[in-house]
């Protein structure tokens, strides 16, 4: 069986200051898998998440979500929003 995850993600709360990222790649086996996503709006900026951490509904969404205006306006998210 072929593992494959989404492309795309929007973390629940700001990571580093960036709610969406891209799928770059993938790793691992069993418990031990993760991905490494990239922000959209800065692509050098790389995050290595677990993948367990990744399937939290709490923490991550798969596909790139609107972020309601009331939860941007603290954080760099607002900008992020609105690039896209």
């Amino acid at each position: 069986m072929v593992w494959r995850p989404a492309r795309a993600w929007t973390s629940r709360s700001p990571v580093s200051g960036y709610r969406h990222f891209e799928l770059v790649t993938q790793g691992g086996r069993g418990d031990q898998r993760w991905v490494e996503l990239a922000a959209v709006l800065n692509p050098s900026h790389r995050e290595r998440i677990p993948w367990s951490e990744l399937n939290d509904r709490n923490r991550w969404t798969s596909g790139w979500q609107s972020i309601p205006a009331d939860e941007s306006s603290s954080d760099s998210a607002f900008t992020e929003e609105s690039a896209l």
